[in-house]
């Protein structure tokens, strides 16, 4: 009798190997400035920063949440820019 596990299984690591060193450690600087600015208040008390990456460009996006409503208030790079980066990545 087999038993299989409910969970899928685990594809990839979360750190991906697809990217380098210093691009893992420059993402972990970029974590600890996001919980530096929201461990200050400067965004107030209904907002948040966010760090994560882009599926598509694996670039980092930050964005400012508002935590009551979960709308996005900001982000860096916009959306736009995002997916130009990724158009202009795909072969023609």
């Amino acid at each position: 009798m087999t038993i299989d596990s409910i969970a899928p299984p685990i594809t990839r690591a979360i750190s991906d190997s697809r990217d380098s060193i210093p691009v893992q450690a420059a993402n972990r600087e970029l974590i600890h400035a996001v919980r530096a600015v929201n461990a200050s208040g400067q965004l107030g008390d209904k907002n948040q920063m966010t760090f994560s990456l882009d599926r598509h460009t694996r670039r980092p996006i930050i964005t400012i949440v508002n935590r009551d409503t979960h709308e996005v208030v900001d982000q860096i790079p916009n959306e736009q820019v995002l997916r130009l980066a990724e158009n202009l990545k795909q072969p023609d």
